[in-house]
């Protein structure tokens, strides 16, 4: 019994030795165990930056949003890597998801504020605004609780319009002299890539896409095959100012258009394995003539498609030289909602050329390439418009083309020089064509009305020598002089108005119906097909 007592009273310290021993040979063989070191390490050493942003949090002398100082340090290493690897905040990434994704959640308006009022555009036909009465022209008094004015920005009169597909919002309006009250279910409103597309002549298509979205091959063959159920033979496909998207698109676009087993594009990087993207089945225009025009602003998934059908002699390129964006880039979720959009790999030609243009030079460099372009005349000069410093490569057929810089066209069209005058830019960079477009629009209804069609309008309206005084006069109040205009900028300015005028009645498509009756590299693509 005694003994029993004794081991008792000692058994606890007992223990308490034991699990003091264990403690000191465990931190013992941590100390030797090289992936429970890193581990460790890697949970609770923090970097620099975390250092720096915790220090400034907690002793900087005044109040500092360090969400902003981590963004801009974020964003200030991935411009030292290359110029398209980025980080989108939280607040950025809906937006610029909605655009490649090709729809939103809205009532489908265009607005503009001018004079002060928020002013209806255009009405998507068929959608919430036009189900409800909306009408071009009419004027926003007050969204939901709100009054609108036109001291908002653009983005927070958005913020009151759209919502939740399904939701209701009530607006109030003036037409003309009366006050109106619409009640509008949003719902969800296209973003369509495809800007036109019809018969330039009795045989000749024309289609124009401004991006890459995931709706855009699907809007591509529906018009395609409305097109060639209209007659078809050859077509002309308007990549100009088309700045990419998703690269599949592209990639099944070049399908239609490419016979057999064609590689259409490669991407490779260091830490990214060669994958080839090829044609894989019957495309629906692999015959036909075909013509592709592109400009210094058309880059990265539209070079992929021009390079594919350039390579493979499929088609003629027209205009200038591409922008010459090469990269690839793949988008990382981070946990705090925000993005990484970081490059992993480049894209490669058939003929094996990368279209990236150099960046070794810095930011400012490349950013201000197209500017360089304009000074050295490569956008008006067809013998300066050259890259034949990088490697050369030969197309199926033979033909010589480079890498390092953009896609070289086939057919070299300058750029219209009217834009780049003073008085023509003005009117452009103070909306005063659009703001007495619009104005001549909603004061000529009636007359609108009697054009049949955006065909029927190009060949048939003309602006009045009284129309041109009365623009004359509204651009003085701009202080924008416009008397004695040269004879090319005054007819320059004359067709983009009329083109305004026949999108407010048919949209994207009725603009350029008018506009490519003068365009130079439209005009050039029907001669050759």
């Amino acid at each position: 019994m005694k003994q029993n007592k004794k081991l008792q009273v000692w058994l606890p310290l007992l223990f308490a030795v034991v699990m003091v021993i264990g403690m000191a040979l465990g931190y013992k063989l941590r100390d030797n165990t090289q992936a429970a070191r890193s581990f460790f390490q890697f949970s609770v050493k923090r970097s620099p930056i975390q250092e720096v942003l915790d220090l400034v949090m907690l002793k900087y002398v005044d109040k500092v949003d360090t969400d902003t100082l981590g963004n801009d340090a974020i964003q200030n290493m991935l411009t030292r890597l290359d110029p398209h690897s980025s980080y989108i905040p939280a607040s950025d990434l809906g937006a610029i998801t909605e655009d490649l994704k090709g729809n939103f959640q809205g009532i489908g308006i265009e607005f503009q504020i001018f004079r002060d009022t928020v002013n209806v555009l255009n009405v998507l036909p068929g959608g919430p605004s036009e189900k409800a009465g909306l009408a071009v022209g009419d004027k926003f008094l007050s969204v939901g609780d709100s009054v609108v004015t036109g001291n908002q920005t653009t983005e927070s009169i958005k913020k009151l319009l759209r919502g939740p597909a399904g939701s209701e919002v009530s607006t109030t309006i003036l037409r003309g002299r009366d006050r109106k009250t619409f009640t509008i279910q949003r719902g969800t409103i296209p973003l369509p890539s495809l800007d036109a597309a019809y018969l330039a002549d009795s045989a000749t298509g024309y289609i124009r896409l401004s991006k890459f979205s995931e709706t855009t091959y699907e809007e591509f063959m529906t018009e395609l095959e409305k097109l060639q159920g209209l007659g078809m033979r050859s077509l002309i496909v308007d990549l100009r100012g088309n700045g990419g998207g998703i690269l599949s698109e592209a990639i099944d676009i070049a399908d239609e258009f490419l016979d057999g087993d064609k590689l259409i594009v490669y991407t490779e990087g260091v830490n990214t394995p060669r994958q080839e993207y090829r044609s894989r089945r019957k495309g629906l225009f692999e015959k036909g003539k075909l013509a592709l025009l592109m400009d210094e602003q058309s880059a990265s998934a539209s070079e992929v498609l021009a390079g594919a059908l350039q390579d493979w002699d499929r088609a003629e390129i027209l205009g200038r030289r591409s922008f010459g964006k090469g990269l690839v880039q793949e988008q990382y979720e981070l946990s705090d909602g925000s993005a990484l959009r970081l490059t992993v790999a480049r894209y490669y030609t058939p003929s094996g050329r990368s279209i990236q243009k150099p960046y070794d030079k810095g930011a400012d460099a490349y950013d201000n390439d197209i500017i360089d372009r304009y000074q050295h005349g490569e956008l008006v000069n067809a013998d300066s418009n050259k890259v034949s410093n990088g490697k050369a490569y030969k197309t199926n057929g033979g033909k010589t083309v480079y890498g390092g810089g953009g896609i070289m066209p086939d057919h070299f069209i300058a750029a219209d020089t009217s834009i780049l005058s003073r008085s023509v830019n003005a009117v452009f960079r103070n909306n005063t064509l659009s703001n007495f477009t619009y104005l001549y629009y909603i004061g000529h209804l009636d007359q609108m009305k009697r054009f049949s069609d955006a065909a029927n309008f190009a060949e048939r309206f003309s602006w009045t020598e009284a129309d041109w005084n009365s623009f004359v006069s509204f651009a003085a109040k701009d202080s924008i002089t416009l008397k004695n205009l040269p004879d090319l900028d005054k007819s320059f300015l004359q067709e983009r108005m009329k083109g305004l005028l026949a999108r407010y009645r048919w949209r994207n498509e009725g603009y350029y119906q008018v506009v490519n009756k003068e365009d130079d590299v439209v005009i050039k693509a029907l001669e050759l097909l």
